[in-house]
């Protein structure tokens, strides 16, 4: 009851890539930066097992971003010229490379690190990739014209690369799709069919990450501005209930989200954010416990998971671990008190 698990990122090392960043350069090149790559994955899969946790990420270390990670393999974009662009509808600006010509894949995208991970490892297992809205809301498009065109071309190429990761031994295969709070009407019109035909064909459990953000300033700022109640999920939740998707991670503890809305999700695996990422601030396992019996109110406990709002990359890396510890802390309190 009330499995752990982790939305996806965790802080790089220092001897890996700059810290507190989320898009951090890498401190080495060639082949001493692929074997730090993995070192640092081995890290972090020590480090949520001591914790605790049920459900084990490789905390994308082989990434610099959690988009770009995936689209460096991916012919049709020109990375050489990238171009300033706003995202989430101009939260803030980026520097995004442009796609020029029709997408393909060079090859296998995370098969090395999903590998590594599979042998490290005895307990199940997630791999992240990012969502086709939200690749379309991070990249230039010079060649297609149409977000949705893009979206499913990209979407096709998702659909390998989980394919051949579910082959790897992967459990949980999980699109992250913050842009779903963002373009609220295209997410619930296109946005969750694009999603459905990445994650075509896979028997694995599928999950969709939809949240307000990692915890930098741009999205604290957005945050001020959404008022009493965040209701965005209530506009993409009803047509994710009649997907395919077999499981949803939402932003919860220490926001404006009202609870209720979770009900939305009639049918599918609700994993409920019980750590706050835009706050240094470690919480205790009675808070942990707290933000789960809330949720057990409109989520049925056979469906609970208890995971971070967001990715924690940007953090201090000793206060990632302690937030580890109190999500698996927080959620054996949970099964004591509420089981």
């Amino acid at each position: 009851m009330f499995p752990t698990t982790i939305a996806g990122s965790l802080p790089k090392p220092a001897w890996l890539a700059e810290t507190n960043k989320l898009w951090p350069r890498w401190r080495a090149e060639g082949p001493e930066l692929e074997q730090a790559k993995l070192d640092a994955t081995l890290l972090w899969i020590k480090a949520q097992e001591d914790a605790g946790i049920d459900v084990i990420g490789d905390g994308e270390q082989s990434r610099q971003h959690f988009v770009h990670g995936f689209l460096e393999q991916v012919e049709g974009i020109d990375f050489e010229h990238k171009v300033e662009m706003g995202i989430r509808r101009d939260r803030y600006k980026a520097m995004v490379p442009q796609v020029v010509s029709a997408l393909k894949l060079k090859g296998r995208v995370h098969e090395r690190e999903a590998r590594f991970l599979r042998a490290h490892t005895k307990r199940r297992i997630k791999f992240t990739l990012p969502g086709p809205m939200t690749i379309v809301d991070t990249v230039a498009d010079r060649f297609y014209g149409d977000r949705v065109k893009m979206a499913f071309a990209f979407a096709e190429l998702l659909n390998q690369e989980a394919l051949a990761l579910q082959a790897d031994g992967v459990d949980v295969i999980q699109f992250d799709e913050p842009a779903f709070n963002v373009y609220l009407d295209e997410a619930a019109d296109w946005g969750v069919k694009a999603l459905e035909r990445a994650a075509q064909g896979l028997s694995c459990t599928t999950a969709v990450h939809i949240c307000y953000g990692y915890g930098i300033q741009a999205n604290i700022e957005w945050k001020k501005t959404l008022g009493e109640e965040w209701r965005q999920y209530e506009k993409v939740f009803p047509a994710l209930a009649k997907s395919t998707i077999g499981q949803v991670s939402l932003e919860c503890i220490h926001s404006h989200v009202p609870p209720e809305l979770m009900a939305l999700l009639e049918g599918k695996d609700v994993l409920v954010g019980v750590i706050d990422v835009a706050s240094e601030q470690v919480e205790t396992p009675e808070e942990v416990a707290e933000t789960i019996g809330r949720a057990l109110q409109f989520v049925p406990r056979h469906r609970l998971y208890a995971c971070t709002n967001c990715g924690l990359a940007p953090m201090p890396r000793e206060v990632a671990q302690a937030k580890l510890r109190a999500l698996a802390e927080g959620a054996a309190l949970a099964r004591l008190k509420l089981g």
